[in-house]
C-alpha cells in the first residue's frame, strides 16, 4: 500500500479534520473498561474492533459530509513498552500490534476514502509516563524507548506520526530523533495546564522553540491537545515564527483541571457549540491551525459543532 506523504496538512493550505476523545467516548459513552486508559487490546477481538468501527467511522461520516480530508489515528496511544507490559504484552507482541494496527485504519481508509476526503495514516505514539506529570527522561533515553514503537511504524505504509500529550522537551526531542531516524514524518503536541504551561512550567513557545532547536525544525509540525482553549489562548499571543509552526488543536471539552478531569467519575462534555466559536477564534488568529479535532470528553458531536462554527455546510458545498 502506498503512502501519502505529499498531502500532509501543513504542505498545502486545507482543512483536516480528526477524531475526538477516543478513551473517554469508550469508557463514558460506550461502558467498556480500558485498563490503563489503553484502547490498543480492542484490535485483539472481533467485538473490540467493530466498537472502534463504529467510533472511527461517525468522524469519518463527518469528514465526508464536509468535503475534508481526514487524519485517521491509529489507536495507539498507550502502545509503547511500559504500558503495554502492564497489560502482558511483550516486545515481540506490541511490535506485532502496532503494525496491525496500521492495517487496521488502513482497511478503514480503502472503505471512506473519497477525492474530496483524502485519509492520511497517522500512526499515535503517547508518553512513557503520566501525561499530566512532568516527564524524567532525557532526550537520548527518549530516544532509545519511542524507537521500539517507532520502528514498528517504519514496516507500515502509515503516513505520518503524531506523539500526543507530550509534556517534556526532552521527549519530544527523543520523539523527532528516532522519528528522523526511522524516515517518518511526525507531529509533536504538547498538553498544557490551566496556566497555559506545561507541567514543569514552561511556556509553549520555549517548547516549541526549544525543540526546534534541538532537532533543526525536525517536527512537520506542532499542536496542543487535552487542554481546553480558555487554558491555553492566551499563551498564544504575541508573534513570531513560533506560532506558525502551530498546525492543529484538539482541545478537551471540559474547561476543567486535568486533576480534576483525573477524579471525576462522570464525563464532563462542556458546550459542543461553544468548542466550535472556541475554534472559529483561534481560525481566525492563526491560519496555520488547519487539523481540527478533540481530546478527551469530545465526541462526534463537538467535531461537527466545530466544523459548522469554522466551515458552514454552505461554504462546505
Amino acid at each position: 500500500m502506498k503512502n501519502d506523504r505529499q498531502r500532509l496538512p501543513h504542505l498545502g493550505h486545507e482543512i483536516f479534520l480528526t477524531d475526538g476523545g477516543l478513551e473517554t467516548t469508550l469508557i463514558f459513552h460506550r461502558g467498556l473498561e480500558l485498563p490503563h486508559f489503553a484502547s490498543f487490546p480492542l484490535l485483539d477481538d472481533a467485538k473490540g474492533r467493530a466498537e472502534l468501527d463504529a467510533y472511527y467511522e461517525a468522524y469519518l461520516s463527518i469528514a465526508r459530509d464536509h468535503g475534508r480530508g481526514f487524519v485517521l489515528d491509529t489507536p495507539t496511544w498507550r502502545a509503547n513498552p511500559d504500558w503495554a507490559a502492564r497489560l502482558g504484552y511483550d516486545l515481540a507482541a506490541l511490535r506485532a500490534l502496532n503494525i496491525r494496527s496500521v492495517d487496521y485504519v488502513a482497511g478503514l481508509r480503502d472503505k471512506w476514502q473519497r477525492p474530496a476526503t483524502p485519509i492520511l495514516l497517522n500512526g499515535i505514539i503517547g508518553p512513557r509516563g503520566d501525561a499530566y506529570q512532568q516527564g524524567r527522561m532525557s532526550a537520548a533515553e527518549a530516544e532509545d524507548y519511542h524507537s521500539h514503537q517507532i520502528g514498528a511504524f517504519a514496516e507500515t505504509p502509515v503516513d505520518m506520526l503524531s506523539a500526543m500529550t507530550l509534556n517534556t522537551t526532552e521527549e519530544a526531542i527523543g520523539i523527532v530523533r528516532a522519528a528522523k531516524a526511522a524516515g517518518l514524518p511526525v507531529v509533536i503536541s504538547f498538553t498544557v495546564e490551566t496556566d497555559g504551561l506545561l507541567a514543569g512550567g514552561m511556556s509553549l513557545r520555549e517548547a516549541i522553540e526549544i525543540t526546534d532547536g534541538m532537532t533543526a525544525n525536525g517536527p512537520a509540525y506542532y499542536m496542543v491537545n487535552c487542554a481546553h482553549p480558555v487554558h491555553f489562548h492566551q499563551s498564544l499571543a504575541g508573534e513570531g515564527g513560533w506560532l506558525e509552526r502551530i498546525g492543529g488543536v484538539r482541545a478537551n471539552a471540559s474547561s476543567k483541571s486535568h486533576a480534576e478531569l483525573d477524579e471525576a467519575t462522570e464525563l464532563d462534555i462542556g458546550d459542543p457549540q461553544e468548542l466550535g466559536l472556541h475554534y472559529r477564534s483561534l481560525r481566525a488568529r492563526y491560519p496555520s491551525m488547519r487539523v481540527l479535532g478533540g481530546c478527551c470528553g469530545t465526541d462526534h458531536r463537538h467535531l461537527a459543532a466545530i466544523c459548522e462554527a469554522c466551515m458552514p455546510r454552505a461554504a462546505a458545498e
